[in-house]
């Protein structure tokens, strides 16, 4: 890999592995380090995002098929968008960490239709920009799903344990089925924010520096 002052660094884990927390804590500390970093996450707050973020939050109704093709639309609109584009800020420096990208999908949607169905949908996303790093924060369903019931008001349709259980068996489906093509971190999440950060953190300024 050729020397790089940017990254596109993607966030992976289960509802309740703590992505939130740890793109705060690398937002933070690349910042404080001088680089410019944009965060951002999926579902985005956009047109197509705020309708996916309606149908999790039960509000409307749609097959887990709509749910897939929703997310292909918001990702592409979110990679290629000329005011807020994930390849855009890419060209102007920043570097950009995602909560959650495409294995978000295989895993959530691969656990309720064909994955590979998910991941070919999803291929022109990957063919626009792969990221630098998939970091998967890998937490115990049991434990995220404690979490969870702790931090929300409001538990969201993908959110039981049987589910997460069956999410997290899907990432590692999809991991296994792309490793030739993607690059993934893996990080064990049922530590303090603390320790992860610093597993994360190593593996990031390790890139910066090759």
């Amino acid at each position: 890999m050729k020397h790089r002052n940017n990254l596109f660094i993607a966030l992976e884990g289960i509802d309740g592995s703590g992505k939130s927390t740890q793109t705060k804590l690398l937002t933070e500390q690349l910042s404080n380090q001088g680089h410019k970093v944009y965060s951002t996450f999926e579902p985005t707050n956009n047109p197509i995002g705020k309708m996916i973020r309606d149908i999790l939050k039960g509000h409307t109704k749609a097959d887990y098929r709509i749910i897939a093709g929703l997310f292909v639309a918001d990702r592409l609109d979110h990679l290629l968008n000329e005011e807020y584009g994930i390849v855009k800020k890419l060209e102007e420096g920043y570097t950009v960490i995602m909560d959650r990208y495409y294995f978000s999908s295989y895993a959530y949607q691969g656990a309720h239709m064909d994955i590979d169905w998910v991941i070919q949908a999803n291929a022109m996303s990957a063919s626009v920009l792969r990221p630098d790093v998939n970091i998967f924060i890998d937490v115990a369903p049991e434990t995220s799903m404690q979490r969870l019931h702790a931090n929300r008001d409001n538990i969201e349709l993908f959110e039981t344990l049987d589910n997460l259980k069956l999410v997290r068996s899907k990432y590692m489906e999809a991991f296994e089925k792309l490793k030739n093509e993607e690059k993934i971190f893996s990080v064990d999440g049922n530590r303090t924010p603390d320790l992860i950060a610093g597993d994360i953190w190593q593996k990031v300024a390790s890139m910066f520096t090759l």
